[in-house]
């Protein structure tokens, strides 16, 4: 190169910025359910931890619809750059794709880099229902088979299986209601519309403390902290405790050290005091799992639900 085109050829470069050091953008947090339930809730609590560790800000946007998967197929289908990531229930991976044609289908299909709180749903009904207790609620059902609604949080979430488990296990039948969530489902059982629904334990806690509704059954291995009267439907004699966890996932690809960077922050933002005292308000526990275990977990989760839907016949061929 002539001495000249050389000179400027360095000046060019020289003339342009460095290379942006990550993160150099704002990181964006998808739910896959409506503001104000327990999925955005648990999102906008972990984002205010992550702004410590991105200066350009943290924006959560609800995409709702299909029990969640709304969210985790734009994310399994988005640019691996670290800037989109998405909050959801394990259900939107382990159960959705079993059931739907979608984007993703596997574990295999995304980047599962940190879990965040588990916990195990319940059976709510009004505080002014007819049955005084589980017991009364399932002689009900047996004696009038489809009769009663009752609601969760949509097709093939873990709440509509511990639902299709308790019939399964009692000896009963019911109409199951789906709801996008629990905007939706609680003003329909306060409005009579439904009978009963399938609740998280931190949705439930203020119309508990309300008193408008109260606790029948909790699915379940020992009774819950903040509903020490409700039984476990295993106290019943019916083996029903099938859990949920909430995860961070990010698209396939992502590269190691984003993965890195996105866990150890995410990590932070789950030890911060503010955090944890939201999460204990809810009834929810701090559920730290990552890496090897957590895609381990992820298809342990995947392979028992495939038996459970096959057993009520949703296992899509």
């Amino acid at each position: 190169m002539p001495r000249l085109g050389l000179i400027g050829f360095l000046a060019l470069n020289l003339a342009l910025p460095a290379r942006a050091e990550y993160p150099e953008r704002p990181l964006t947090i998808l739910a896959g359910y409506p503001a104000g339930g327990l999925v955005d809730i648990v999102t906008r609590a972990i984002a205010e931890g992550l702004k410590k560790h991105y200066p350009k800000g943290v924006l959560v946007v609800n995409r709702p619809g299909a029990a969640g998967a709304v969210a985790v197929g734009e994310v399994a289908r988005g640019q691996p750059d670290g800037y989109t990531i998405v909050l959801t229930p394990a259900s939107a991976l382990v159960i959705a794709p079993q059931l739907n044609q979608l984007t993703y289908k596997t574990p295999d299909d995304y980047e599962p880099f940190i879990n965040v709180v588990s916990y195990y749903p319940m059976l709510v009904v009004k505080t002014d229902a007819r049955w005084q207790d589980a017991q009364a609620f399932v002689a009900d059902a047996k004696a009038n088979p489809d009769a009663l609604r009752i609601g969760s949080p949509g097709e093939g979430t873990s709440s509509h299986l511990n639902l299709e488990e308790l019939m399964y296990r009692a000896g009963i039948k019911v109409t199951h209601v789906p709801f996008a969530g629990w905007g939706q489902s609680a003003p329909a059982l306060l409005g009579g519309h439904i009978d009963a629904v399938v609740a998280q334990p931190g949705e439930a806690k203020p119309q508990v403390d309300g008193k408008k509704m109260r606790v029948l059954i909790v699915f379940q291995e020992k009774r819950h902290a903040l509903f020490p009267d409700a039984p476990t439907a295993k106290e019943l004699g019916w083996d029903v405790a099938n859990g949920v966890w909430y995860l961070l996932a990010a698209p396939k690809g992502t590269p190691a050290p984003l993965l890195k960077f996105l866990h150890d922050a995410a990590r932070a933002a789950m030890q911060e005091p503010s955090f944890v005292e939201i999460m204990s308000n809810r009834g929810v526990d701090i559920d730290y799992r990552t890496g090897e275990q957590l895609h381990a977990d992820l298809w342990r989760e995947y392979k028992l639900h495939t038996e459970i839907l096959r057993r009520i016949g949703l296992l899509k061929p």
